[in-house]
């Protein structure tokens, strides 16, 4: 049921975005793969700590245990610390465009890609493959910058 002239698939008046705004379940899915990215990146880590002969005690002081561990361990220990920081800045991203409805196709696709860039970046790092990885960490960036710019560019057709 209707309220009395209130349509709430349109923004409001001042641009603001109706809180019943259609919400693209692309940014929802990107957003749990791209979680489950961060949490696969434990794996390798994993691997390279059994190598490393992991033991309980190493618990007190996991960044001494990271010594020990062989060249790609290492690798896989930081590719596995670069997931958080990357998912700090693209999640928020996603979580904007998701809640504003944004169904911008350049959008769609970013938040598609964003964690299969994110998961080959891992394995590159592990692999020892610096320039696929760059590309790959190029690539996950620029797809965070495409959702930025097109949050930004719904906002401000929201307000015309």
């Amino acid at each position: 049921m209707r309220s009395r002239g209130v349509n709430r698939d349109q923004p409001r008046k001042g641009g603001n975005p109706s809180p019943l705004a259609p919400m693209h379940p692309a940014f929802a899915w990107s957003l749990f793969l791209s979680a489950g990215v961060v949490v696969s990146s434990l794996v390798p880590l994993g691997a390279a700590r059994s190598k490393a002969d992991f033991q309980l005690s190493d618990l007190a002081a996991p960044r001494a245990m990271a010594e020990r561990l062989p060249d790609w361990g290492k690798r896989a220990n930081w590719a596995h610390l670069n997931s958080f920081e990357a998912f700090t800045l693209y999640a928020p991203a996603a979580l904007i465009c998701l809640m504003a409805g944004v169904s911008s196709p350049v959008a769609i696709a970013a938040a598609w890609i964003y964690p299969a860039l994110r998961l080959g970046y891992i394995a590159a790092y592990v692999a020892n493959l610096p320039p696929v990885r760059s590309l790959c960490w190029a690539g996950a960036m620029t797809c965070a910058g495409l959702l930025r710019s097109e949050e930004h560019t719904s906002e401000l057709q929201s307000q015309t």
